[in-house]
């Protein structure tokens, strides 16, 4: 008669086994959807604690401002999968709106088309230098950053000329509402949607994948990696265009102080939403996640009355810190 008892030593590396198996799970699980997670907590603590905070009014504010910093993260999140930075963005959302304030006057198709062409002029311009010497996307976006802002000036006047938003047509595309929440919101939501699909349905999101995991083994296996690096930037400087000009349709003037460090903001969301700094891994849902928890923290900072709006980047800074270490471990732990 078999006896059918299993040894203690031969089961022992079948639990390691499915004990290794959980732990990758729940690895992945905070890594793709940690954002999320906080972020549900967040607002269930915020809905307990202040009365305000869980009003239709609040959450439609902290929505609507967001909207703008999703845009951008949107396009960051392409570039920092494929291995890249882009500092550049915070001045091409300062001068999409001053572009877009002065091309109202001469209608509602030039608001929206000036500020797209030209910021998409910039972002093509820094993806083929980017993609075609090699050099360092920290050094080109840099130098973008200053070139651009030095743009804004000079078209400002050293900023002393705020040029008003003249077509109603086109301030009405930032400042009307359809359900409590704004267009801009709407615009959001479906180039986020199409981001989606993009990154995860398309060749072109696998080769920004392959490009940001491995950039030699994707040139060996065919991958067009200078065309997509170029792509990637290209769309980043067009959402950036985009989200200027739509804040200028919401506040009905280009605002020349605006802008500075949101190139900041929007890398933090990014990586907060679980984007790695490195490349190769990230979603645009992460991306969201991470856009709106940075505006229920500064909502809830702004429940708190002896607290300044300034402790907010103090807040997100070391929750950008805490999440950079999470990211550390957790790869770690699964190349284990």
């Amino acid at each position: 008669m078999t006896d059918s008892t299993v040894s203690p030593k031969l089961r022992a590396p079948a639990v390691r086994t499915v004990g290794a198996a959980r732990r990758e799970r729940l690895g992945h699980l905070l890594q793709h959807h940690g954002a999320l997670i906080v972020l549900v907590a967040l607002v269930v603590f915020g809905s307990v604690a202040f009365d305000f905070f869980a009003s239709a009014e609040n959450l439609a504010s902290i929505v609507v401002s967001s909207s703008f910093l999703a845009l951008i993260a949107l396009g960051m999140t392409f570039v920092i999968i494929s291995g890249g930075i882009d500092l550049s963005v915070g001045s091409l959302f300062v001068l999409g709106g001053v572009l877009a304030a002065y091309g109202s006057q001469a209608g509602a198709a030039v608001a929206l088309l000036l500020p797209l062409v030209v910021c998409g002029l910039v972002g093509l311009v820094q993806g083929v230098i980017i993609a075609r010497t090699g050099m360092a996307p920290f050094i080109v976006t840099l130098a973008g950053l200053l070139g651009v802002r030095g743009l804004m000036l000079a078209i400002s006047n050293e900023g002393a000329t705020t040029y008003l938003v003249k077509d109603t047509a086109f301030a009405r595309l930032g400042q009307g509402e359809l359900f409590g929440l704004t267009y801009p919101v709407y615009i959001t939501a479906v180039l986020a949607v199409l981001g989606m699909l993009l990154l995860q349905r398309t060749g072109f999101g696998q080769n920004v994948f392959a490009i940001g995991g491995n950039e030699q083994a994707a040139t060996l296996m065919g991958v067009p990696v200078a065309r997509t690096k170029i792509m990637v930037y290209l769309m980043s400087g067009l959402l950036a265009g985009l989200a200027g000009a739509l804040n200028a349709a919401r506040l009905s003037s280009g605002v020349t102080i605006l802008g500075i460090g949101l190139e900041l903001d929007a890398i933090a969301a990014v990586v907060i939403g679980g984007t790695l700094l490195t490349g190769g891994a990230g979603s645009v849902t992460g991306t969201i996640s991470g856009v709106l928890l940075l505006g229920v923290i500064q909502s809830l900072i702004n429940q708190v009355g002896d607290l300044t709006s300034s402790f907010q980047q103090v807040v997100s800074g070391g929750f950008l810190a805490l999440v950079v270490i999470a990211q550390r471990l957790l790869s770690k732990a699964q190349r284990l």
